[in-house]
């Protein structure tokens, strides 16, 4: 593996740390530094919406602050680059808090893997395209 090779790989995990924390934090606009302006991004796997990603950075602020507490976890992070594109497929863990009418709290775990396709770009990469997958759920 050469420096270029290296320096790929590190670029592309931060990238999917940045789409995770972003996420989790509800800072919506960091999203910006995620995906491409006409990414096409589907979560219906795990019961969202499939759309461009103008609506899902709008249909995230609305529908995920429902879970006010949420904590991703990558794993596994494959990649393929060629040249200034990639193909990534990470695992994730993402439990989330679902507050209760009677103030009792249910933990809500989605487990799968998130396949990206990359371009780079002058600001470095970002997702066109990502596809959730849905390998295991728990609590809903």
């Amino acid at each position: 593996m050469d420096l270029d090779q290296i320096s790929d790989r590190l670029e592309i995990e931060a990238l999917l740390v940045r789409y995770t924390r972003a996420i989790d934090t509800g800072e919506w606009d960091r999203l910006d530094e995620v995906f491409t302006a006409d990414a096409e991004i589907d979560y219906t796997a795990t019961g969202g919406i499939a759309a461009s990603y103008p609506e899902i950075k709008a249909w995230l602020a609305e529908m995920l602050p429902i879970f006010p507490r949420r904590m991703h976890s990558l794993a596994q992070v494959d990649s393929h680059v060629d040249g200034d594109a990639a193909e990534v497929a990470a695992y994730f863990h993402n439990p989330m808090i679902l507050p209760g009418r009677d103030g009792a709290e249910t933990i809500v775990e989605f487990g799968g893997i998130y396949h990206h396709d990359l371009v780079r770009t002058p600001d470095g990469w970002r997702s066109r395209r990502l596809l959730e997958e849905l390998v295991w759920k728990r609590g809903m």
